[in-house]
């Protein structure tokens, strides 16, 4: 599993085959994932001040294909427009990527793809669990740290800034009485040491990113509206 689809299939009602949180900040959020993952798989970097480098810059470090169809055609992109902020390409990378990932999971028996009607007129399709083993086991790293206190792997750490900033921590760890103090855990975890240089380089600026993006989105929404 992409660190993508772990990431969809938390922020989806097993139940209901609804997201728990809106768009734009979910596609967003996928497409940070994505791009963490290529970090993870040392495929890009980000740049850091000095070295002739504009500091939080998208780098490519080798351009060869990972065999992942939805990596490959993100890390592509990348490498046809090298030297850019991650929030100046979230957003197309975000094109697509949650219905290829929703489409893959079903395909793979993860999810069910349930079509209906609203009001009886409006298709709209759910996309409720089938085989929630996976997500399962997910969830139980994402409480141990989180509820325990145990050391996030790199994956783990990683959902959880991402969670951090989307702001629904409380939505995909619903158990938790102090949701204060569980979302004040998952910013800790976010702003640790719980991963090498590149990777956490690359998890805080998915994370500015993200928020940046969600900003933007929701100022032009505001504007629209007026």
């Amino acid at each position: 599993m992409l660190i993508a689809e772990d990431l969809l299939l938390l922020l989806y009602d097993d139940q209901t085959g609804k997201p728990v949180t809106g768009s734009p900040g979910l596609d967003y959020a996928l497409a940070g994932a994505v791009l963490i993952e290529l970090t993870l798989n040392r495929k890009l970097d980000i740049t850091v001040q000095g070295a002739g480098e504009k500091p939080g810059r998208l780098k490519v470090l080798d351009s060869a294909p990972t065999g992942d169809p939805i990596l490959d055609e993100r890390l592509a992109y990348v490498v046809n427009k090298p030297g850019k902020k991650p929030k100046d390409q979230i957003g197309h990378l975000s094109k697509r990527l949650r219905d290829q990932l929703l489409t893959r999971l079903t395909d793979r028996g993860v999810l069910e793809a349930d079509e209906g009607r609203v009001l009886g007129l409006f298709p709209v399709t759910r996309w409720p669990a089938k085989d929630a083993r996976h997500e399962a086991e997910v969830r139980a790293k994402l409480e141990s740290v989180l509820k325990v206190g145990a050391a996030p792997d790199e994956r783990t750490g990683a959902l959880i800034a991402l969670l951090s900033a989307l702001n629904v921590v409380p939505k995909v760890v619903t158990e938790a009485v102090d949701k204060r103090a569980l979302k004040q855990r998952a910013k800790e975890i976010a702003e640790s040491d719980w991963a090498a240089d590149a990777v956490k380089k690359a998890v805080s600026e998915m994370q500015a990113a993200v928020t940046a993006a969600i900003v933007v989105a929701a100022t032009a929404g505001a504007s629209a509206g007026s």
